[in-house]
């Protein structure tokens, strides 16, 4: 899947758009499959995808929350390859009232991909995370991930970028 979630920001916690008040983050693994009637809920209050089709094709889901929150943010779907030494990432996309320019909280997107980036460094694939994006997007992800080209829309974050994003966006944690 083409990913086309807009990173609007880097910061070590959401931003509350309203106040400029900074908010801690968590993040959990969805354990329960991912039905399609929960994904026709979800898309029923505006998510774009169906969640259900990550797990089907063995993706873990995991979403972002804020600390002690139980409102989901946000959610990436990802995979680790561990014979390539890489984490695939198939799906990100941000709560529907996280998206825009007048979107709630900014930081959602640079989160989920910090959270892909800790997750590949924990299952021994050295934070090298590889997903396909949108082509109008190529540009934006390797300015703001510090994302390289495989090819005209296939990128990948190597080590160095995923220490940056874990430092900018756990910075408070670890």
């Amino acid at each position: 899947m083409e990913i086309d979630i807009l990173i609007d920001t880097l910061t070590n916690c959401l931003i509350y758009a309203e106040t400029g008040e900074e908010c801690d983050t968590e993040y959990r693994f969805v354990a329960r499959t991912i039905t399609k009637e929960d994904a026709a809920d979800l898309m029923a209050v505006g998510w774009k995808f169906d969640w259900s089709i990550p797990h089907k094709n063995g993706y873990e889901v995991y979403e972002l929350l804020l600390e002690g929150g139980d409102e989901v943010q946000g959610m990436i779907a990802l995979k680790h390859i561990h014979e390539q030494y890489y984490t695939h990432v198939d799906i990100v996309e941000a709560a529907p009232f996280n998206v825009g320019r007048n979107g709630k909280y900014k930081g959602v997107g640079a989160h989920l991909f910090a959270i892909a980036c800790k997750l590949s460094w924990d299952a021994g694939n050295e934070g090298y995370v590889q997903f396909t994006a949108k082509t109008d997007l190529v540009e934006h992800y390797k300015k703001m991930l510090n994302a390289k080209c495989l090819d005209w829309h296939t990128l990948y974050i190597d080590s160095y970028g995923a220490v940056a994003l874990i430092n900018s966006n756990f910075a408070h944690k670890f």
